[in-house]
């Protein structure tokens, strides 16, 4: 069957990139091991595995400091540096992916699923409020935004299931349960459509309810959601 989204690799072995070489191993509960000899890495809290002693941990703190702790977002990630290799891994079954990023490129990311990313790449958050978001209240929900500001760089997204990418050409639309994608292109736009079903049963009614992107651009998707306490 064409232009079906491809499951993204499951395994890297000593991948090199943006200053760092890494490898993601497992199959239910996947391992990420970088090099940080070269290039400092930040991360998530609480995901770290194992590390070299001669890796020193620090805290990094985010742009926009004031805005993200009046949101309840997190202002510093922590940050390893040093030679040697430290590994982290998520307590969840599910898929490391890696996207690569050139200078100037920038990636859009489910908030909660970001893992770790290179030193040289910027990490900011937009909040998305309106009709794209009403599943998640009034509020709306974070999408962080990472750039290769001042070079090549990774961020590694941890997806629930297994993850898959669809690339779409210019005005190509996929519709995706709004939990179910990880990750876009800028490029990409992203709005909700809803079919209202009703059964003329009692009046009965419900809504059915899909995120619709368009391309060009990639998206990601996952085949498991783990509902977050802070999606409203």
């Amino acid at each position: 069957m064409p232009n079906l989204p491809e499951l993204m690799p499951t395994q890297v072995s000593d991948e090199t990139f943006g200053g760092v070489t890494y490898h993601i191993a497992g199959e239910l509960v996947p391992v990420l091991s970088v090099d940080v000899t070269r290039m400092p890495v930040y991360f998530e809290h609480h995901i770290l595995l194992w590390k070299n002693s001669t890796i020193t941990i620090g805290l990094k703190s985010l742009k926009g400091a004031l805005k993200r702790m009046m949101a309840g977002m997190q202002i510093f990630v922590t940050e390893a540096s040093g030679a040697g290799i430290i590994a982290f891994s998520r307590d969840g079954p599910g898929h490391i992916v890696p996207i690569h990023l050139r200078r100037g490129e920038e990636i859009q990311v489910r908030e909660h699923q970001f893992l770790a990313a290179t030193g040289n790449v910027d990490y900011t958050f937009e909040r998305v409020r309106g009709l794209a978001t009403m599943l998640f209240g009034q509020s709306g929900f974070f999408i962080d935004r990472f750039r290769g500001d001042t070079g090549d760089g990774i961020v590694w997204l941890h997806g629930y299931g297994n993850v898959f990418e669809k690339t779409l050409t210019p005005g190509e639309t996929i519709d995706i349960e709004p939990g179910g994608w990880l990750f876009k292109d800028t490029s990409v736009k992203m709005e909700t459509k809803i079919d209202r079903l009703s059964s003329g049963f009692f009046g009965a009614n419900m809504n059915f309810i899909v995120n619709r992107f368009t391309g060009p651009g990639r998206v990601g998707i996952q085949s498991m959601y783990l509902h977050m306490p802070t999606e409203e």
